[in-house]
């Protein structure tokens, strides 16, 4: 019985240890990993929070990307469209395909009315896969969680999943690359929006 109780006691303290060498955020968060609009983004590290606001219309969809490229990785997070106004997204393995405009391509964990949870193909061949289920709070904070391993996505909101599929290819012509830039949209066609993303926590599943 002591043996047993040991090796449990054992078994607890290396899970503890693994889960604290897996959490990834404060390197995540660092703002020197990021790019984008200054006076669009702003990025507070030790709260964990991402926020991007605008007073016009930026007439083009626009975001604040990682500098580093991510593989396998598991996010988690709060989103609130400020007002229910508006629309987000969160890419995943994505290119930076203007560092003027920081427009970025690829596949994209949509947030916004109609659109919550799916994954969208932003500048790839429009939408890749959509949810199974309608678990959004469009006026309220909403829970993301997404893991990506290998091809596979799994997208959970508000506790409930929305994806879990292998990364379509649209007929080979976009398949998904095995590596890229993480990064927050402001969508253009909105004269005042703000989303704010809380709680954020990240692991880096690649080096595991």
């Amino acid at each position: 019985m002591r043996l047993s109780r040991l090796l449990l006691a054992a078994a607890l303290v290396a899970s503890l240890g693994l889960s604290a060498r897996a959490d990834d955020t404060e390197a995540f968060l660092n703002p020197d990993n990021w790019q984008g609009r200054g006076e669009l983004f702003k990025i507070d590290a030790k709260a964990k929070t991402i926020v991007g606001e605008t007073t016009e219309d930026p007439k083009y969809n626009t975001f604040f990307a990682t500098k580093k490229k991510y593989g396998d990785f598991e996010l988690s997070c709060k989103i609130l469209l400020r007002d229910g106004v508006g629309n987000s997204g969160i890419q995943i393995r994505s290119v930076l395909k203007d560092d003027k405009k920081f427009v970025v391509h690829g596949p994209q964990v949509d947030v916004g009315k109609g659109y919550f949870g799916a994954l969208y193909g932003e500048g790839v061949g429009g939408y890749l896969l959509k949810p199974k289920k309608d678990a959004a709070k469009p006026t309220e904070a909403n829970e993301y969680k997404i893991v990506v391993k290998g091809n596979h996505v799994t997208i959970t909101l508000n506790g409930e999943v929305t994806v879990d599929e292998d990364f379509p290819d649209n007929k080979a012509k976009n398949p998904a690359p095995a590596e890229g830039v993480i990064a927050l949209q402001i969508h253009g066609g909105y004269p005042k929006m703000k989303v704010e993303v809380t709680d954020i926590k990240f692991t880096d599943l690649s080096k595991k």
